[in-house]
């Protein structure tokens, strides 16, 4: 019987992923985290105390059974601690590398207590990679029905629901608005976080379950919802479109060229090809001196994008302090690595024109903290008389995004008043067999929470068109395979040798 491990048993110090050196990076779209090597999976998998109270597992939105799939590496049986990771999440390749696990599982993980937390997310794409490099994917015996499903959207939400509802059976479509599948995975992170390849492969597995997409497709123009349930002939839709609709401050000079979001700085070079210009003709001319509003993930990735894309100076201008930043810390102490410059209690107050409608700066103010907001960060308040101005070339926002008000303004929808679209607690929409989630429900969130959704939205599209829900079936009693209970599964295939 094996020795009961402690946290004085196991090794101490976090293991480290190999990285590609901040000089080198800051000139190519190669990946920056180089993931695990076998040796590194397993030291660091013998970190894991395998806690009867699973924190972790209440922790992730999607329940991965996170003990397990690390036992499972510890005993090299690494096809094993796949099918446990994709019985609820089918994405691993991608959340391990995308998700702030430091505030989901790893931020629960009872190790963290007293040492660095069990590097839960570094194991998940470990694995997640070899099935992406053994071509694993788990195809359930699949028993077709009269049913079809549409699905708006192709990012993480998309995916997840689609996948639910295509092993239960159903006719699966996905609409796509941009050229390629992917959603946000695909347009809004850059290729040094999340490789093209590893989403594809993704996708792949999800067109090996008979899910067929429809790309170039933007459902509210080239027809509505209602028809798509009437003369379309599907008998429920899943909206899961996501928030992309940029945000700005209104403040003047916004209309000068030279001002971008960071959505469109982003899928002009990860979606449309700019970092490869001239070889593609989507040029992007940033200038020498590019300013960076806001600080959170995607305002790391606008950054970094804009020093690879050739800026020789990136300015991060964030009226918070360090502290404040939603970005997640690796995202931040890479952009630092890189060169960024970070400019803390700092906000734009107006975009200075150069007199040929182009941008030659902005005028900031300095803020200082006061008592906590909304938010529970502290409120930024101006200092009097600090204003000053800041030579740039071109201004990228980075503020947040919203709704996308396509879908509300061409169907009868009901919205909230942040054009967000408005559901109950099973996720279904004013309209009868039309679910939504995600960031267009819920504004913006992570992978794995709009995974979390989709599933859940699959789960109540599975009860509305009646199909029995097998995983509700089982699993609290017993383990399931496919989403069949252990015993039927067993006794399906005595039946058949029979």
């Amino acid at each position: 019987m094996a020795k009961k491990k402690t946290i004085r048993t196991i090794p101490q110090d976090r293991t480290p992923m190999r990285e590609q050196p901040a000089g080198e990076r800051r000139h190519n779209f190669g990946e920056v985290a180089c993931g695990y090597a076998l040796e590194d999976a397993q030291r660091e998998a013998e970190r894991c105390l395998f806690c009867p109270e699973r924190f972790c597992v209440q922790g992730c939105p999607v329940s991965i059974d996170i003990p397990d799939f690390i036992r499972k590496i510890t005993e090299k049986d690494f096809r094993g601690a796949y099918d446990i990771i994709t019985a609820t999440n089918l994405l691993p390749a991608i959340c391990g590398r995308v998700c702030p696990q430091e505030t989901q599982c790893e931020g629960q993980c009872t190790v963290g207590d007293s040492l660095e937390p069990v590097a839960i997310g570094r194991l998940e794409r470990f694995v997640g990679d070899l099935a992406v490099a053994e071509g694993w994917i788990n195809i359930p015996p699949i028993e077709a029905n009269a049913f079809r499903v549409a699905i708006v959207g192709s990012g993480p939400s998309g995916m997840a629901c689609a996948a639910d509802l295509a092993k239960a059976g159903c006719d699966v479509t996905v609409y796509e608005a941009f050229q390629e599948a992917g959603g946000v995975l695909k347009y809004g992170i850059p290729e040094f976080r999340l490789p093209n390849s590893v989403i594809d492969s993704e996708i792949g597995k999800l067109i090996k379950l008979g899910i067929k997409f429809e790309c170039n497709t933007l459902v509210g123009r080239l027809f509505t919802v209602e028809q798509m349930l009437g003369e379309m002939g599907f008998q429920a839709v899943f909206i899961g479109t996501g928030a992309g609709y940029p945000s700005f401050m209104g403040i003047p000079g916004e209309s000068l060229d030279g001002v971008l979001s960071a959505n469109e700085l982003l899928t002009r070079c990860n979606l449309m090809q700019a970092r490869d210009f001239p070889r593609h003709d989507t040029p992007l001319e940033l200038g020498r001196r590019v300013a960076v509003i806001g600080a959170g993930n995607t305002a790391m990735d606008a950054m970094r994008v804009s020093l690879r894309l050739g800026a020789e100076e990136v300015h991060c201008i964030y009226r918070r302090s360090k502290a404040e930043a939603p970005a997640r810390a690796e995202e931040l102490h890479h952009a630092e690595q890189e060169g960024v410059e970070f400019h803390w209690l700092t906000s734009p107050v107006e975009l200075l024109d150069d007199g040929k409608r182009g941008v030659r700066g902005m005028r900031c103010i300095r803020m200082e903290l006061g008592e906590p907001d909304d938010s529970g960060r502290r409120r930024p308040v101006p200092v009097k008389g600090s204003e000053f101005e800041f030579d740039c070339e071109t201004v990228v926002y980075a503020i947040g995004t919203n709704a996308n008000p396509i879908l509300g303004q061409t169907s009868k929808l009901r919205l909230n008043k942040r054009g967000y679209i408005e559901v109950d607690e099973d996720l279904a929409t004013s309209i009868m067999g039309v679910y939504a989630g995600g960031d267009i429900v819920t504004g913006a969130a992570t992978v794995i929470e709009a995974m979390g959704a989709g599933r859940k939205a699959a789960a109540s599209i599975k009860r509305y068109l009646g199909l029995r829900d097998s995983e509700r079936v089982y699993r609290a009693a017993e383990p399931a395979l496919f989403g069949i209970g252990e015993r039927n599964y067993v006794r399906l295939h005595q039946s058949v040798d029979a």
